[in-house]
């Protein structure tokens, strides 16, 4: 079986969420697997809660980014893999994991995906989504205080002191590696179903 192997990047509320699920909608019969980098934060079991809480997971090294890589090219070899689970509350990784299947498209997400080269080498195309920063933090804000039990303090106290100096020294410099750069994500409807179209010349010119 062969494999394609899509990377969308972007900063944080840029809208990589919205595109990933109208890139799962659309290849939805060709067999999608979705990996998101965010499953592959590195567990700090030694480490109490209040500790964890003050650690920067916006830097590449908070990432066990090896363990992907290996992860994706068991996929490619056609070997399912179980990737880890990581609670945003407990700021930890859980005791389970996922059992993933292999798929004819692998869609990787992260805000850091481009940054790694290995990580980078496996995928066929590269789409990094360019957001402005002030919709970004909203976005940020209410997923954080809504979904993941923050308070809006800790956000905007955590986007000042690590998620923006790290997109300004990790994830914009990596929008060059990208092959294709949509405004908004998800939500530029154009940009998308052009998108969607050029990976389905991709998927047939290997099949």
């Amino acid at each position: 079986m062969k494999v394609t192997v899509i990377g969308v990047a972007g900063g944080t509320g840029s809208g990589k969420s919205t595109l990933v699920k109208r890139l799962q909608d659309a290849f939805c019969n060709d067999d999608v697997a979705t990996l998101c980098h965010d499953f592959y934060y590195k567990a700090h079991p030694e480490l109490t809660y209040e500790e964890r809480t003050k650690l920067n997971y916006d830097h590449p090294a908070a990432f066990d980014t090896d363990m992907l890589v290996e992860h994706i090219r068991a996929l490619k070899s056609n070997v399912p893999i179980k990737h880890p689970v990581y609670s945003f509350v407990e700021h930890n990784r859980t005791n389970d994991t996922v059992v993933v299947k292999p798929s004819r498209v692998i869609i990787v997400d992260g805000i850091l995906i481009f940054e790694h080269k290995e990580l980078r080498d496996l995928m066929d195309i590269k789409v990094f989504v360019d957001t402005d920063a002030d919709l970004r933090l909203a976005r940020r804000i209410l997923r954080d205080v809504c979904e993941r039990g923050r308070t809006m303090q800790s956000v905007i106290e955590q986007y000042t002191t690590t998620v923006k100096p790290m997109h300004e020294e990790f994830v914009e410099p990596s929008k060059k590696y990208a092959d294709v750069i949509i405004p908004e994500g998800g939500f530029n409807s154009v940009a998308v179903d052009m998108l969607i179209k050029n990976i389905r010349l991709l998927i047939e010119d290997k099949a």
